[in-house]
């Protein structure tokens, strides 16, 4: 189990957003001022990983205003990775994606976080590390099933705001929703309020 552990970190080399590649991408040193989101996927140049990391390119000022840093995984070479975001969308590419692509050849950091399918692909695991290193969240989706990004800008949230108050954030909670204090006397003050809309 991840969550509540540190994250394994990694050096590697990878693909950074203005597309320069660099060897010694280490993931702490990454971490952005309020956390992480680290992503694997499958492998470049096929049919799912396209749309989600577009979907993530798409939303990437979201999360950066949240202070995280997007950065995503697969078992590719840099080169891989180089080629297929210079590669027109319309062509099965993915264009200039802004955030860091890790290369992952010897499949070592896909076995760190437990995500490694048969020794060959990563699934599609997802991880929100906070600032301090720590696994907040983390869901693995199997290979047909893209990942909702949206989900992942909720659970930011939710960590962000109880790293904040101290509270706890209750089933369906949005940013700007009441929280809970996580205790008997606060659940049931929230219930008495709240259980009919969950």
């Amino acid at each position: 189990m991840i969550v509540t552990n540190k994250a394994p970190d990694f050096t590697a080399t990878a693909v950074l957003g203005n597309n320069q590649i660099v060897e010694d991408f280490n993931l702490y040193e990454n971490i952005g001022e309020k956390g992480a989101v680290l992503f694997f996927y499958p492998l470049d140049f096929t049919f799912v990983c396209p749309s989600e990391l577009i979907a993530f390119d798409h939303r990437l000022k979201e999360f950066e205003e949240r202070g995280i840093q997007v950065i995503g995984c697969s078992v590719d070479s840099q080169f891989s990775h180089f080629a297929w975001k210079n590669t027109p969308i319309n062509e099965g590419g993915i264009g200039q994606v802004k955030y860091p692509l890790v290369a992952d050849l010897n499949k070592q950091i896909a076995r760190d976080f437990d995500v490694l399918l048969d020794d060959s692909v990563a699934l599609r695991g997802s991880f929100l590390i906070d600032a301090d290193g720590t696994v907040r969240h983390a869901v693995v989706n199997d290979l047909p099933l893209g990942r909702n990004i949206d989900e992942m800008l909720r659970m930011i949230d939710a960590m962000l705001f109880t790293n904040e108050h101290g509270e706890v954030c209750p089933a369906g909670w949005v940013k700007g929703d009441e929280g809970m204090k996580a205790d008997t006397e606060g659940v049931a003050e929230y219930l008495g309020k709240h259980a009919d809309e969950l």
